[in-house]
């Protein structure tokens, strides 16, 4: 059997890194909001909305003809990531108009899609 070389079979325990990293561990709710909006970004439906959304602000209708899916299933997955913060919505007439909420979700989109681009 091949050896694992990636297992640490030291014994020595670096107790500044442990006692800096322990101090700045999150708490169990953060980190279950965090691993709940990577959860969300893991359904490729949902990623093909952001990335049509990261383009332009988008009806529900557009982005069904973009994906040709039915408005049906966008409006579940835009429902779906609205109540998680994802996307925000405004309201034109009858027409409502769906866009990535804030910076902060474009930049880790725009990250995310930088990095699996750069490892091509």
């Amino acid at each position: 059997m091949a050896k694992n070389e990636f297992v640490c079979d030291c014994n020595v325990i670096h107790q500044n890194v442990v006692d800096n990293t322990s101090k700045s561990m999150l708490d169990a709710d953060t980190f279950n909001k965090l691993a709940e909006f990577f959860k969300i970004l893991g359904d490729i439906t949902r990623v093909k909305i952001l990335f049509a959304l990261d383009q332009n602000e988008m009806c529900v209708c557009d982005i069904a003809n973009v994906l040709k899916m039915s408005k049906s299933s966008i409006s579940h997955q835009l429902g779906t990531l609205r109540r998680s913060g994802i996307v925000k919505c405004r309201k034109s007439g009858k027409e409502v108009f769906y866009m990535l909420d804030d910076n902060h979700i474009k930049e880790v989109f725009e990250i995310g899609l930088e990095h699996i681009e750069h490892k091509k």
